[in-house]
């Protein structure tokens, strides 16, 4: 698609400047002013638009505290850390209290521990100023961590829109189900007792996947009703603190689970034939 209108509220801001769309910007490298101190660089935007001295610093001094960089005004951007400068980019990108608020992959420089903590902020910060924000990631888990609302782009279409806990239990096709988590695609798994259920009769033509978390493995072949069970070949069990991801092999198929590594049997080893079962509730369709 090469052509179409962009609406801000009920505007049309294709044809109108730039520096007039009253739109927020963060970058993915934060693109500060290196010989700027940081309050230079927050109130960048408000001196672009001749906002009066005294106004300007009360905003200032607002977007910082804001991003909890209240006492940092006077230090320059090599003086702070990644994470630091990052939320300099943020009060920058909102000081003007834009309509809209666009985020380019901003915490894709940071480590992850940094990572997961701005992601709780960015949400809490987004909350508390209330304006309306585009954020592009390539992270699922970022996506459905942040998001009232997600859109998948495939080849410049989406693929789907929708509630983050919508789109992840119901993904419209395969794309979206491998895209937005993982999933074991689990059509076709037959013999050695194996019972692969769908939720409804409409899974003819659909194909028949499971999330990874949703799996657990036993050695004992389990009795419950309403249950999918296969059997699988141990891969690899790989230990990562808490949790635990195990890759197991059925009928030329790999399959992927992500447990707690106190649910997963401790005396399993490589090689071994083990079963595994889920709700049948937690099958997805997945459209061809």
């Amino acid at each position: 698609m090469d052509s179409g209108t962009i609406r801000i509220g009920e505007e049309s801001v294709e044809n109108v400047p730039v520096e007039k769309r009253d739109i927020g910007m963060m970058f993915q490298n934060y693109a500060l002013f290196p010989n700027m101190t940081v309050a230079d660089n927050v109130g960048f935007g408000l001196r672009v638009r001749r906002v009066g001295a005294a106004e300007e610093r009360r905003r200032i001094g607002e977007a910082l505290d804001l991003v909890q960089l209240g006492q940092h005004g006077d230090r320059t951007p090599h003086q702070l850390s990644g994470g630091q400068r990052q939320r300099v980019a943020l009060a920058r990108a909102i000081v003007t209290n834009p309509r809209v608020l666009l985020l380019d992959e901003p915490l894709s420089a940071l480590d992850k521990a940094l990572r997961v903590d701005m992601q709780f902020e960015l949400k809490r910060i987004q909350r508390e100023i209330g304006i309306t924000t585009i954020f592009v990631t390539h992270d699922q888990e970022e996506a459905l961590t942040l998001s009232d609302k997600i859109g998948i782009l495939k080849d410049g279409k989406m693929v789907q829109a929708g509630p983050p806990r919508e789109v992840y239990n119901n993904p419209a096709d395969l794309f979206a189900a491998e895209f937005l988590g993982e999933a074991n695609i689990v059509t076709g798994i037959a013999g050695d007792g194996a019972d692969i259920r769908a939720p409804d009769a409409a899974a003819s033509g659909a194909i028949l996947a499971v999330r990874p978390e949703n799996i657990t493995i036993s050695k004992d072949e389990p009795q419950a009703d309403a249950i999918s069970k296969c059997q699988a070949l141990l891969e690899r069990r790989v230990f990562a603190g808490a949790m635990a991801t195990c890759i197991l092999q059925s009928n030329g198929k790999t399959i992927k689970v992500i447990s707690r590594d106190q649910d997963i049997p401790q005396d399993i080893a490589e090689g071994d034939k083990l079963w595994l079962n889920w709700p049948v509730e937690k099958t997805l369709l997945v459209p061809e």
